[in-house]
């Protein structure tokens, strides 16, 4: 059996670098990189598991536009009939009633949208999650779609506000896990707190190894490296991000993380696949541009979706950075 992986984009969201991706205290030294708090729109990506017995998606991306902007980050944007999940599932093949099993790797908003669509999934998420999404202090309830949030009498279900995990028929079908589990052979789950207090990653298992759908307990690759006067002034041995409810959950899951690649003789730098990785959506958005608008396939040792194209894309957006820059910002800082 050889499991391959589909990058599924949903839409982009904007943020800004030195409040979400960066930990305040590490300001001086990534500014020297270049980075700068100027908002900037970040990729939304799911991830669709393929050549298993059972089709498994990983999370199911964020909302519309206008939900998006009104309720969570705004300008965002989900082009309608491509960013969407159901779109983005019929582009290489699949309806939503075609996924056995939707894995959450967390419950905030940008993950969990349209699962109504999905009528025969089992839907599984930690359940730490689970109940904290029920109970989240009102510093986040955007982030889990709580209803106290709506306003002007907006609804997102009949005519009520619901969270998408909370939608009749589809809230009873949810399963919660706990610890380190095998979902079908050769896609397991384990726990990475931090981001949030019951976050969990997918680990895929193919003929490249293992790749890491880690959501957002890694938020930009830069996450991972530390430029040496970082090392040497502040003896950091990661990058960390600037979004989490528990630092110290954060800070050791993504020192869990990049053992886990080391133990498995894989680079993480290719082998973490972030649910925000603008590189990826660059890689991404050219192979589809030179291949007739087809989604590539990552984990095949034949694949022509290479790595390479992750460092070299360059961004095609509103404003279109030089792969140079969007090297040094998003990827490898330690490299440079």
């Amino acid at each position: 059996m050889a499991l391959t992986i589909r990058p599924l984009n949903s839409g982009y969201i904007p943020t800004k670098p030195l409040e979400y991706w960066y930990h305040f205290s590490v300001k001086k030294y990534v500014e020297k990189l270049g980075i700068t708090n100027d908002s900037d729109q970040l990729p939304d990506f799911t991830f669709l598991i393929e050549g298993g017995d059972k089709l498994v998606l990983v999370d199911t991306g964020m909302s519309w536009t206008e939900h998006a902007d009104k309720y969570h980050h705004g300008p965002s944007l989900q082009r309608p009939g491509i960013d969407d999940i159901e779109s983005r599932l019929g582009q290489v093949g699949y309806k939503p009633s075609d996924v056995d099993i939707v894995l959450f790797t967390h419950l905030h908003w940008d993950h969990v949208f349209y699962l109504e669509k999905f009528t025969k999934a089992r839907f599984i998420c930690h359940e730490k999650e689970w109940e904290y999404a029920h109970d989240p202090i009102p510093l986040h309830y955007k982030s889990y779609c709580r209803p106290i949030i709506a306003k002007d009498g907006d609804v997102t279900v009949g005519d009520e506000f619901i969270a998408p995990y909370d939608v009749p028929g589809v809230k009873e079908r949810f399963e919660t896990v706990k610890g380190e589990v095998e979902i079908v052979p050769g896609v397991s789950v384990y726990e990475s707190f931090g981001h949030c207090p019951g976050h969990m990653t997918v680990v895929v298992q193919t003929e490249e190894g293992p790749y890491f759908c880690v959501g957002d307990s890694v938020f930009v690759m830069g996450n991972i490296d530390t430029p040496e006067d970082m090392v040497k002034n502040l003896h950091y041995d990661i990058c960390p991000p600037g979004r989490y409810v528990d630092i110290v959950a954060a800070w050791k899951t993504i020192r869990d993380t990049v053992r886990r690649c080391k133990e498995a003789g894989v680079d993480p730098h290719k082998h973490l696949l972030l649910a925000h990785d603008v590189i990826l959506s660059a890689a991404v958005e050219k192979y589809e541009d030179s291949h007739a608008n087809k989604l590539p396939v990552i984990g095949k040792k034949d694949t022509d979706f290479v790595f390479e194209e992750y460092k070299k894309a360059i961004i095609d957006k509103d404003a279109k950075k030089a792969a140079e820059k969007a090297y040094t910002k998003y990827f490898s800082l330690s490299e440079k």
